[in-house]
């Protein structure tokens, strides 16, 4: 081991600058630079290797990204030896390093905090990998997909990203496994991407009946396990890997194959912290990069793929109809207003809901409910002064949460005991709406005898839930928007939206799309196997235009594409969300205007800065900028323009921690 603080550090008075050899390291913190460390003589190291070194008196784990460069003379007297070689953390392969600066470049963060994000896999294990001695079981695919998957097959030769639209229901996941057992043959790996731990839980037993060796990577398990499928995939033998977002950043050495599953689905884009980045986008750069083919699969493309497809940059492929002959779900549309007035509803409930929950409960077919928020009540309102409870550290209101009774931010995660009286005035509190917890309670009210369980950010956890209504154990499924993903049950005849009206509820250029898309992908949970389904949704509005699009004999891309491009909004222009946060309301006001008039002198359009809907969340206040980019040549060097801006005004006015950009928010 080599100290990095010594008296031998003027390495000039004793050596010529030919006997010192320079390395550049790789640090898991936000620096525009990768700093100069002196490699001691008779030490060899390789670019990927993984050091101990000291930057500003702390030590790190770094990653040896260049050797024997030439630093600048002027950093020469300061620069540090390496403190040693840190052999219990496996070396990173140079694509990984590639890989990371290309994630920086487009995402306008620091290869250091991509470093970061990748490296949170957990530390290797060193126990031997056990494999199965099982080669795949063959995949029988019907007309229909066996036409999709040649198209595929021909859009791959001319080397293009392919969209796989089909329809719920249309068997896209039989070609995926076609495929990926063809890519196994030759030798390489496949990565297939889902959006939700929960669905790949699911997704989890139908890969692994045709793949027995498959690898489940995610966040929820446990470090060990995190460690053990990073090892596997690092010996380099054919693998497939499931898994959710930061399955990215395993040390993939040759893979063939990317699949995105649900490409469209929000969940795919990471919201914080840094690289702030879309596993859609991403698994290109990724696959550009080891000569990978890729797959974006999705019943409901983004615009953005269906734009890319228009423009030729991907192949389009669809499947048309459900691989069983099944027919779209029906929709029924209940008008709540309507029903409130002829005393129609119990609760959140109208009687024509209720008539087909329990017409379906008869037959033996499963009900799964949809209802946006969790909790108990959304809010909670004093019925003397009106007053509403909210969060000391964010602008919102706190949320009844019942068993044990609290008031919880759903932004901070704030939680104080509830009394049921109002600390103003002394009057009594009354829930406001209805959340996943009261949904529940209703239900098991009306109807006692049957199997009723709920699924949402505060029972995700529990992976038996998904199993359980798998199995036909749960007859009742409430849940958030985790339920209308990518599910395959065979016996769930019924779903149903309460209080449809929050999720078009949305400021946001995007509202009407992602409505349609989550409750188009809602309508394909029902009705499989060739049963039939019902799709109902309760509303306030029941003219939105929204409704009047789930039509299935309509197309409205074109119609959607044409009003993005009429106001100028993505995928014919790049959008760039500048957040500015401060706990000193008066400075982050003269903060974020002084920034946004240093960042028009690049020549960009930009809004604000302005307070969002929700403009305070953990004692931090908070201003936007919204930049707008025109989708040309110039994109890459207007955003390095807009970094480099950023960089520079942190610097100079010694604003550090206080600005995160967002590159293609959704």
């Amino acid at each position: 081991m080599f100290h990095a603080r010594n008296a031998d550090n003027f390495l000039y008075l004793r050596h010529s600058m030919e006997e010192v050899r320079f390395i550049q390291v790789i640090l898991p913190l936000r620096i525009e630079w990768e700093p100069y460390y002196i490699l001691p003589e008779g030490m060899y190291l390789e670019v990927g290797d993984m050091v101990k070194v000291e930057f500003a008196y702390k030590e790190y784990v770094g990653v040896v990204s260049a050797l024997d460069v030439v630093p600048p003379p002027e950093l020469v007297p300061s620069i540090l030896y390496i403190v040693g070689r840190c052999p219990e953390v496996p070396p990173v392969f140079p694509q990984e390093i590639k890989f990371w600066r290309e994630v920086a470049t487009y995402y306008m963060c620091t290869v250091g905090e991509v470093y970061k994000c990748a490296l949170q896999r957990d530390l290797e294990p060193k126990t031997e990998r056990k494999i199965k001695e099982a080669d795949p079981v063959p995949v029988e695919l019907s007309a229909l997909q066996a036409d999709a998957a040649s198209q595929i097959r021909n859009a791959f030769s001319i080397g293009k990203t392919v969209l796989l639209h089909g329809v719920t229901g249309a068997g896209k996941t039989e070609i995926y496994l076609k495929l990926a057992g063809e890519t196994l043959a030759t030798g390489r790996s496949v990565l297939f991407l889902v959006p939700e731990i929960a669905l790949s839980r699911q997704l989890e037993n139908r890969v692994a009946a045709v793949f027995p060796n498959v690898f489940v990577y995610h966040s929820a398990q446990t470090p060990a396990r995190r460690g053990q499928v990073a090892k596997a995939v690092r010996e380099g033998e054919p693998y497939i890997v499931l898994g959710t977002r930061s399955a990215l950043f395993l040390p993939h050495r040759s893979l063939g194959l990317i699949i995105v599953d649900e490409e469209h689905d929000n969940s795919f884009k990471q919201d914080s912290p840094a690289p702030r980045y879309h596993a859609r986008e991403t698994s290109i750069m990724l696959a550009l990069i080891h000569g990978a083919n890729v797959i974006l699969g999705s019943a409901t493309p983004s615009l953005e793929s269906l734009y890319n497809a228009e423009t030729g940059r991907f192949v389009k492929v669809q499947l048309k109809q459900r691989f069983h002959d099944g027919e779209d779900a029906p929709l029924m549309i209940i008008d709540t207003v309507a029903e409130r007035r002829k005393n129609g509803m119990v609760g959140s409930f109208s009687l024509k809901l209720l008539a087909e929950i329990q017409q379906t409960l008869e037959a033996g077919g499963q009900v799964v409910l949809l209802r946006s928020r969790r909790s108990y009540a959304p809010a909670v309102q004093c019925t003397e002064c009106g007053t509403i409870p909210k969060c000391p550290h964010c602008n919102v209101s706190l949320s009844l949460h019942v068993h044990p009774e609290r008031l919880v931010c759903h932004y901070c995660g704030h939680s104080e005991p509830y009394t049921g009286v109002c600390a103003s005035c002394g009057g009594a509190l009354q829930p406001l709406g209805a959340g996943t917890q009261k949904i529940e309670e209703e239900v098991q009210a009306i109807y006692p005898s049957a199997r009723i369980a709920r699924l949402d950010s505060d029972t995700a956890s529990d992976a038996g839930i998904i199993k359980q209504f798998e199995k036909g154990e749960i007859d009742i499924l409430i849940g958030t928007q985790v339920v209308t993903k990518g599910f395959d049950f065979a016996n769930l005849s019924l779903v149903a939206v309460i209080q449809a009206d929050n999720i078009l509820a949305q400021q946001d250029f995007r509202a009407d799309e992602h409505a349609i898309q989550l409750l188009e992908q809602f309508r394909g949970r029902s009705g499989r196997r060739g049963k039939p389904g019902l799709f109902v949704i309760q509303t306030r509005e029941p003219a939105h235009p929204v409704f009047g699009r789930l039509d299935s004999s309509l197309d409205n891309t074109e119609q959607m594409l044409a009003e993005r491009r009429m106001f100028g909004y993505p995928p014919y222009t790049r959008l760039i969300h500048i957040s500015i946060r401060d706990a000193n309301l008066k400075r982050l006001e003269y903060m974020s205007r002084e920034l946004s008039s240093a960042i028009i002198a690049c020549g960009v359009s930009l809004v604000g800065p302005y307070a969002p809907a929700v403009d305070k969340i953990a004692d931090n206040f908070i201003r936007q900028i919204r930049i707008t980019l025109p989708r040309d040549k110039s994109l890459q060097s207007r955003k390095s323009a807009i970094h480099t801006t950023v960089s520079s005004f942190e610097k100079s006015r010694k604003y550090y921690g206080h600005i995160l950009l967002d590159v293609d928010p959704v």
